[in-house]
């Protein structure tokens, strides 16, 4: 039986605490690359240093909007936030949602301002890394800097991957799919987790219709790949639903 928790519900074990004096908490962003060159916490005091609590904010608060000053990027702690843009016509298009251990405002490096805007889904915790000083930490530790780039080639990737001409039953199931693995990654259920987001939101996300989405989920419930109920889900079936996704994510 899996007993891990279901996203987004607050369990000591995987919301992200600050650790001790040699573990990163279970949600940072970057205890990966820096595990991996060797270095554990004490090692990177520095970094930690670098980190400004932020939250709780709440469903609707914003992190940053369109023309903020780029000063720094954030990698979440706890909840959902979704980025998006509003273009000249007044609609809104969303680019992304960021869970646990993801980072946000990587794409203000380019610029002295950031290009979107991201807003709390839910309560939302965030550790707020000041750019200017990151980068000059990332000089002297390359496994810091190549993990800056890899972050980034990661949101590149993700905002490309719907842009094909898939069909709206791989596009969901490819959602799906990657949720699960995003959420599992950092400790939470791969096959229970609440939809923070709202079906509209979906519908924007992969360019599809709020009512086709509606009408995918209910076939997938009706074929035995899930079961959902309101914005709570459970995968019931991850072989089917990964081989639904294949098509969009062959190169993931």
């Amino acid at each position: 039986m899996n007993d891990k928790v279901a996203f987004p519900r607050v369990d000591p074990s995987i919301l992200a605490d600050d650790g001790d004096a040699f573990h990163f908490c279970s949600t940072c962003a970057f205890s990966q690359a820096c595990m991996a060159q060797g270095m554990d916490k004490a090692s990177l005091g520095e970094l930690h240093m670098l980190v400004e609590h932020v939250g709780p904010l709440h469903a609707g608060d914003h992190v940053f909007r369109v023309g903020d000053p780029f000063e720094a990027i954030a990698a979440v702690r706890a909840g959902t936030v979704k980025t998006y843009i509003i273009d000249p016509g007044g609609r809104e298009h969303v680019l992304g949602f960021h869970f646990p251990g993801e980072v946000i405002g990587l794409d203000g490096i380019d610029g002295d301002t950031y290009p979107c805007n991201a807003v709390a889904l839910d309560t939302v915790m965030l550790c707020r890394f000041s750019f200017p000083k990151i980068s000059v930490l990332a000089g002297r530790l390359p496994g810091l800097q190549q993990h800056l780039f890899r972050l980034l080639s990661r949101d590149i990737g993700r905002a490309a991957l719907l842009s094909g001409d898939w069909t709206a039953d791989e596009r969901m199931a490819a959602f799906l799919v990657t949720m699960s693995r995003r959420l599992a990654a950092r400790g939470f259920s791969a096959d229970r987790f609440q939809l923070t987001m709202a079906r509209t939101d979906i519908a924007n996300y992969l360019r599809l219709a709020p009512e086709t989405v509606s009408r995918v989920l209910k076939r997938f419930q009706s074929d035995g790949l899930l079961n959902v109920d309101r914005r709570e889900l459970e995968i019931l079936d991850q072989a089917r639903l990964g081989a639904l996704a294949a098509p969009v994510l062959w190169k993931q």
